[in-house]
């Protein structure tokens, strides 16, 4: 089988014809991603003995006449700062570089439950904390579109080893467009689910008010089959949310016909020619699905940049504070006084975006300027939000893009960090929200670069969000 095309049903389909084993399928996927690996970098480490034991588990289940779960077989990777038990979970920081978490985040035992394989952790800017996945500290990952591209960050090697094929399925973080951007670039599909829809638990915190789990994959119907298996409460985590979880690939079949679509016109300024005309297109395409479009307006979205850089910092920087080298972290052996110790590990162990973002987010913090920056920041949140808000009394759905350009040169933006932070301009708005977004491909520039469309729905509205992409996917593809 050719694990590089394969989708979760013809996995399912060929496992119970016995057509293959899990385990067989599982030592393919390993393979092929030890062999492709190398020219992305999207990989920081592959678990064959935690797959492969899965993968048994699988086979066990299916010999036994027992339903093996909706993942059965599937071959899943799990970016570096989701914690797993017993397999080291980095961060893509030498801060974490040899931790070993004692349990499993409720999403990895949610997708393992579901017989999906964990076949490997990925890359990712460190601590969460990029727009193009070169943060990492143990080096950039690569498109597999464009080697001399960015898969877009932080959750860069999450997309790029669906677009290469070395996983099926992968679960990434979001807390400002990090799935929706390197879906976006790389050419696959991403959701950001709303926050609480899928537990934190066991998410290494960047920015706690903020950060979401959620899947990427190549089909739509992929992505809502994993999100199904993730999401729902979780006793564990407080702001993990009490809202019943919809049959997701069930109510992806409803027709899209007399859906209300609205174009923000904050949005579709400031575009790159191809990108703006790729998204036109599609916005053609819904038209003749029969969806209506609107004209609307995000009248606070000029605010988004400032309002989140403020927000996410602030609570960075006070998240961050635990990673001293008192603990399980690294600790600098160059130091003679705590005070020392606490002075190097920081300063040997962060890199340097991490040590960016908590100045900026103890500045924010600090007597003075707390209430000139942070919490009038958490005030004009709020406006944004009761810009969807009342949006969503006019239509089902948004549309937008997802980033003013498709995938950039590496190291193109590095000497600039204000110009990286604008990439997030089309996402950081639904994240500050809390509401369900997603990137569905929208084609391809003449260069042969993805174009992802963003899709925004209300609160909880993730099944209305699915039927509108996979009417887009079925219709385009």
């Amino acid at each position: 089988m050719n694990v590089a095309t394969l989708t979760i049903p013809e996995i399912r389909k060929a496992l119970l014809a016995k057509a293959c084993s899990a385990e067989e399928l599982c030592r393919e996927a390993l393979a092929f991603a030890e062999t492709e690996n190398p020219s992305t970098h999207a990989y920081l480490h592959l678990s064959p003995e935690r797959a492969l034991d899965g993968a048994r588990r699988v086979d066990a289940r299916i010999a036994a006449g027992e339903d093996p779960g909706a993942l059965a077989g599937v071959p899943v990777a799990v970016k570096d700062v989701i914690v797993t038990k017993g397999l080291r979970t980095t961060c893509a920081s030498r801060m974490l570089e040899n931790f070993v978490p004692p349990y499993d985040a409720t999403a990895v035992e949610r997708l393992e439950a579901a017989g999906g394989l964990i076949i490997g952790k990925t890359n990712c800017d460190e601590f969460a904390m990029g727009s193009s996945n070169e943060n990492s500290a143990f080096g950039p990952v690569r498109n597999p579109v464009a080697l001399d591209r960015v898969p877009g960050g932080s959750s860069g090697g999450s997309a790029a080893v669906v677009a290469q094929g070395t996983a099926v399925v992968s679960l990434g973080s979001d807390t400002g467009g990090s799935i929706r951007q390197p879906a976006s670039f790389c050419g696959v599909v991403g959701i950001t689910p709303t926050y609480g829809r899928v537990s934190r638990y066991g998410l290494v915190a960047f920015a706690s008010s903020l950060d979401h789990i959620g899947p990427f994959a190549r089909t739509v119907e992929d992505a809502a089959t994993l999100l199904r298996v993730t999401a729902g409460r979780d006793e564990r985590d407080a702001t993990s949310a009490l809202a019943p979880v919809d049959d997701y690939p069930a109510a992806m079949a409803a027709d899209v016909r007399g859906m209300k679509v609205g174009l923000p016109k904050e949005y579709f300024a400031g575009l790159a020619s191809e990108t703006g005309d790729l998204i036109a297109k599609a916005v053609d395409q819904l038209k003749e699905l029969g969806c209506d479009i609107v004209d609307i307006s995000l009248p606070h979205t000029d605010y988004a940049i400032a309002t989140y850089y403020i927000i996410c910092t602030a609570e960075a920087s006070s998240n961050l504070a635990r990673y001293d080298g008192a603990r399980y972290t690294f600790r600098s052996p160059n130091s003679g006084t705590l005070e020392g110790m606490y002075r190097n590990t920081r300063g040997e162990g962060f890199g340097a975006e991490c040590k960016r973002r908590i100045m900026l987010g103890t500045y924010v913090l600090s007597a003075g300027y707390y209430d000139a920056y942070y919490r009038k920041a958490q005030k004009v949140r709020n406006l944004i939000t009761q810009d969807f808000l009342r949006a969503y009394e006019q239509v089902d759905a948004i549309v937008a893009p997802v980033s003013p350009f498709p995938a950039f040169k590496l190291g193109e933006k590095m000497s600039d960090p204000l110009e990286m932070y604008l990439s997030d301009i089309y996402t950081i708005t639904g994240s500050l929200a809390g509401i369900p977004c997603m990137s569905v491909p929208a084609g391809r520039t003449s260069d042969g670069l993805p174009v992802g469309m963003q899709i925004l729905t209300k609160h909880f509205d993730e099944a209305g969000m699915l039927r509108l992409a996979r009417a887009y996917e079925r219709a385009t593809s």
